[in-house]
């Protein structure tokens, strides 16, 4: 289970990071993402509850990642390329 922290801290530390690309920022929040949903399967096996929460975390992350890749579409479209420093540019 250290190793889930672990790449979730490095997702986090990353996404601080790079902040030159729209594709990497959603790279790194899934990741962050896929680190949480393990960790949340692990205490829910552990504990012996039921997987329904899971299912329902899986659901709202997916909706997560489609909105993200939505949204990065979106701004290639209007500005041509998927860097943040282009969008705060006038």
């Amino acid at each position: 289970m250290i190793f889930f922290f672990f790449i979730f801290f490095f997702s986090l530390f990353s996404f601080i990071g790079v902040r030159r690309h729209i594709l990497l920022c959603l790279m790194m929040l899934e990741f962050m993402v896929v680190s949480v949903l393990i960790l949340i399967y692990f205490y829910l096996t552990l504990n012996f509850y039921s997987l329904y929460l899971y299912i329902f975390f899986m659901t709202i992350f997916v909706c997560e990642g489609v909105l993200g890749l939505s949204g990065l579409v979106y701004f290639i479209r209007y500005y041509g390329n998927n860097y943040l420093n282009s969008m705060f540019m006038w």
